[in-house]
């Protein structure tokens, strides 16, 4: 048997001389049919500008009538930026968590372990706690030198709405691993994409009295829009708003046991259909 150098020149083939158009457009076809087959990377495309757009013009229209009134609440942007980062983080944070394990293909190895689904997503959630706290404190405390402005001034009502949005976080991230298990990991950008579909919605930036009257039937079934709500209302008015957080924490019960079940359900058809083993990067 030839040695190992001798068989280095034929491991792979030479490119062939000059360019070729064949060559680009049948990786081009590859790369078409790679995204044919993923509509979450579809989706992802339109998605982002679409957002924007969205977004920025209810911020805009809000802005242009109402100018005044968020100059009299000082801290109401900073604050709301801040919130809404414990919402996207702690989704985040669990998503990424599974990613990484799905990356690694390291799934199957775990649960040959006597590790248990429950387990598995409790150690994903303090992850995203841990992650969550590491990545907002030190923003909220730069905002004292910055802007003058503490959002820890909002007091008890501060960590009522941290825990709120938090815990719908984990909700949203819940889904998403049940859809990536589902649909593999061409479904891997949701993670991203889809707690920014709730923005709009959500009034982070602007009251829901802001959106069209559908819309904000829509605002209404969502415990982010309750817990912006609040945090306008204590600092504008400095009152709480019990109502908006009981609907919040109602919604957010509903909103995990419905998470949990499509997880666990996810979770029990990888395990027959072996896509634990065989989902990787």
């Amino acid at each position: 048997m030839p040695p190992n150098d001798a068989l280095a020149p034929h491991a792979f083939a030479r490119p062939a001389a000059g360019f070729s158009a064949r060559r680009v457009g049948a990786m081009v076809l590859r790369y078409w049919y790679l995204l044919r087959g993923s509509w979450p990377r579809i989706l992802e495309l339109a998605y982002w500008p679409t957002m924007q757009m969205v977004l920025w013009g209810y911020i805009n229209q809000f802005m242009a009538s109402s100018s005044a009134w968020v100059a009299q609440g000082a801290g109401v942007l900073v604050s709301a930026v801040l919130l809404w980062d414990v919402l996207f983080r702690g989704q985040l944070g669990v998503s990424i968590s599974f990613l990484e394990e799905m990356w690694s293909r390291n799934l199957g190895h775990l649960f040959v372990s006597p590790l248990r689904p429950g387990e598995w997503l409790v150690s994903m959630m303090a992850m995203s706690l841990i992650r969550t706290v590491l990545g907002v404190v030190p923003a909220a405390l730069l905002a004292i030198p910055f802007f003058g402005y503490s959002v820890f001034d909002l007091g008890l009502p501060l960590g009522l709405f941290f825990a709120n949005l938090i815990l719908l976080g984990w909700s949203l991230a819940l889904v998403i691993i049940a859809l990536i298990l589902r649909y593999g990991m061409g479904a891997e950008g949701l993670a991203w994409i889809v707690v920014f579909m709730l923005a709009p919605v959500s009034a982070v930036y602007y009251p829901v009295s802001v959106l069209p009257g559908w819309l904000q039937q829509v605002a209404w079934i969502l415990p982010s829009s309750h817990v912006f709500e609040g945090m306008r209302a204590v600092l504008f008015g400095g009152a709480m708003r019990w109502d908006h957080l009981a609907w919040a924490v109602g919604l957010n019960v509903v909103y995990m046991a419905v998470a949990v079940g499509i997880f666990l359900y996810a979770f029990r058809q990888a395990r027959v259909r072996g896509a634990l083993l065989q989902t990787g990067e």
